[in-house]
């Protein structure tokens, strides 16, 4: 199995950044798709965007489509989600999942952001 370990999270302003790490060990492979996913206080766990650790795929929900960026490092087997101009609709925990199906994904503890107006 794949283990995840989020970090990066924290009490932000509305408008300023905050970099979330993801940093996957274990059994994991470069062709798995390690997603960000977010849960605010009273809501479905929802898709936030996702990368091919190989490379030439990414994707994003609309809601942060131009704010958010999803990369990641190969050496350090870390996936980043850099999240700008934050607003406090962001407000919630984090988490990144990967595995061989969507069945099958591992998830992290996950990392709280709060985004104050």
């Amino acid at each position: 199995q794949v283990q995840l370990v989020e970090s990066g999270g924290g009490l932000v302003q509305a408008g300023d950044s905050l970099r979330l790490s993801c940093a996957a060990s274990g059994r994991f492979f470069n062709w798995y798709v390690v997603n960000w996913f977010r849960q605010a206080p009273g809501k479905a766990r929802e898709f936030v965007a996702a990368i091919r650790f190989s490379g030439g795929y990414t994707n994003y929900a609309d809601s942060v489509k131009g704010r958010f960026i999803i990369s990641r490092d190969n050496a350090k087997t870390t996936v980043y989600l850099q999240m700008n101009s934050l607003k406090p609709e962001d407000t919630a925990v984090y988490y990144c999942a990967t595995g061989p199906t969507p069945n099958d994904y591992q998830w992290g503890q996950g990392t709280q952001v709060t985004v104050s107006s």
